[in-house]
């Protein structure tokens, strides 16, 4: 009898050993699926272009839409989504997030023309806005202190590891089979999310019977996607007409009523003690200043290398990858640290560590020698001497800072707010994250557009910054004007890494900082 209530002891505490586990993995596949879709439909735009019939918008322009109808529904609906999932309890919203998500990509892989694939991308954008805050807030509640950090580092590196091997995958998939299997290879991941849940997830409702805020929902959509949205469009068209300008200004707006109705509602949309809470204002500055750094230089880097350099599409990716390898070695061990020692540390030498690396690539000559990477020939996966020297020792010190600085960040952010809050807290620092780039990105291709112009003297000839005109006798000055466009973004990446590390440095303390627990509902 003894050893049946033994094993029966036994078997409870490995179910309960394996409940984190499983949470853990659910979040991560989860999340995974959100951001592996943000990156990996790239590699399948040229073949969807070509299949694809487009009845109401040029084929370029639908393309685009494809990539960021995503994109900005995700961004507007992640702080609604996050204060769902805090009410309602985030098993119930993160399960229907993932569901959500899987027939949303059914309906990607089954579309019939551009129009259906771009409703069917803003509802995977949508369900996609369920999943990322909902995960971070599972494991918030789900983990404490020590292991809690070194979760969300596991969490940083298996959706890291995911997006970087995803356009591979992707490219692999629409070369091999079809594009379709780019959204339906969703399915799988979906299966297995839920079931991990559904294992792993306990149900933690919180503020439950209190009503939304459906005016601050509205005006923080408007605020994301007139933002975000307005400086995709006004930096396609090269800011020329007034759509652009009057999308921002929309947003501009929307933000400040948004804080007007914070101070105005009896249930704000996002709780009114996050915003005078120190460590999550400071967190969420330095997020905007170090992703919308982060982010440009990943977009820049690729157009630099293909279009001045002469790398191929193959070895321009490739340039990434020491980075990605530093983020997912490090992410573990960076978040288990910050989460024992403080982040302040990690938030501060971290985005030095890819100031300085940003600054090494603004040293790149126009004149460093291709890497033409390809099959068939052994020394074609080799890289140059040039690339060794100018461009690789940059990579991996940006790679570095990159690895010590994302866990601890996202560890910070989850540690700084209270568990009933941890969703909304998560959607609005990732709202930061995504509308952020898009705004210094509009500045930036408009300080690299003028430089490359006024440098190579050829006004109204309508040249695109990154690619070098056709004519030989403008080629060599082509390419020395879009590095000194080159030099420019790195050098602004560098300066926004820079203030990003200032801002943790002055206003974080050396250990976590925590909220007090929310007042109940009905009391206070």
């Amino acid at each position: 009898m003894r050893a049946a209530g033994g094993a029966t002891g036994g078997g409870r505490v490995g179910a309960e050993a394996f409940r984190p586990r499983a949470a853990l993995l659910a979040t991560i596949l989860g999340s995974a699926m959100v951001f592996l879709d943000g990156t990996v439909v790239n590699v399948a735009l040229p073949r969807i272009g070509r299949e694809l019939p487009a009845h109401l918008l040029g084929v370029l322009e639908a393309q685009t839409y494809v990539y960021n109808a995503y994109l900005l529904t995700l961004a507007s609906l992640l702080v609604l989504a996050g204060a769902i999932s805090d009410r309602f309890g985030r098993r119930r919203i993160f399960l229907l997030g993932v569901i959500g998500f899987a027939a949303a990509s059914v309906l990607c892989g089954l579309a019939v023309n551009m129009e259906m694939l771009i409703v069917s991308r803003m509802l995977q954008g949508a369900a996609g806005a369920l999943l990322v805050p909902g995960s971070l807030a599972i494991l918030r509640g789900q983990f404490q202190r020590d292991a809690q950090g070194r979760a969300i580092g596991m969490w940083t590196m298996g959706t890291s590891a995911v997006t970087v091997l995803g356009p591979l995958l992707g490219g692999i998939l629409v070369d091999v089979a079809s594009w379709r299997l780019v959204f339906l290879i969703n399915v799988p991941l979906a299966a297995a999310a839920v079931v991990a849940a559904r294992a792993g997830v306990a149900e933690t409702p919180h503020g439950r019977g209190q009503r939304l805020d459906w005016a601050g929902a509205a005006l923080v959509a408007l605020a994301c996607g007139g933002l975000a949205f307005g400086a995709i469009y006004g930096e396609e068209r090269g800011w020329r007409g007034p759509g652009g300008v009057a999308l921002v200004t929309l947003g501009a707006c929307a933000v400040v009523g948004l804080a007007l109705e914070l101070r105005r509602s009896s249930h704000p949309l996002v709780p009114r003690d996050l915003f005078r809470a120190r460590p999550f204002m400071v967190i969420n500055i330095s997020t905007f200043l170090i992703y919308g750094g982060l982010y440009s230089l990943f977009y820049w880097i690729p157009l630099f290398s293909q279009g001045v350099l002469g790398y191929t599409a193959t070895a321009a990716g490739a340039i990434g990858v020491p980075s990605s390898v530093a983020l997912i070695l490090l992410s573990t061990a960076a978040g288990r640290w910050a989460a024992r020692r403080g982040p302040r540390f990690f938030l501060t030498v971290g985005p030095l560590l890819m100031a300085l690396g940003a600054s090494y690539l603004a040293l790149v000559p126009s004149t460093s020698r291709a890497w033409r990477l390809g099959f068939g020939q052994l020394n074609s996966f080799i890289p140059p001497t040039d690339f060794m020297l100018q461009i690789l020792p940059g990579i991996v010190t940006y790679g570095v800072g990159i690895g010590l600085m994302v866990a601890p960040l996202t560890a910070a952010l989850m540690a700084s707010v209270s568990e009933a809050h941890a969703g909304v807290a998560s959607a609005v620092n990732n709202a930061v994250a995504r509308v952020g780039p898009q705004l210094i990105q509009a500045g930036l291709f408009s300080a690299v557009t003028a430089v490359f112009v006024a440098q190579l003297g050829v006004r109204g000839l309508g040249l695109s910054p990154m690619v070098p005109p056709a004519q030989v006798s403008l080629r060599a000055a082509a390419a020395s004007a879009a590095t000194s466009g080159f030099h420019l973004v790195a050098l602004i990446c560098a300066v926004l890494f820079i203030l990003g590390a200032a801002v943790n440095l002055i206003g974080l303390r050396g250990a976590p900082e925590r909220l007090p627990a929310p007042v109940p509902v009905g009391q206070g």
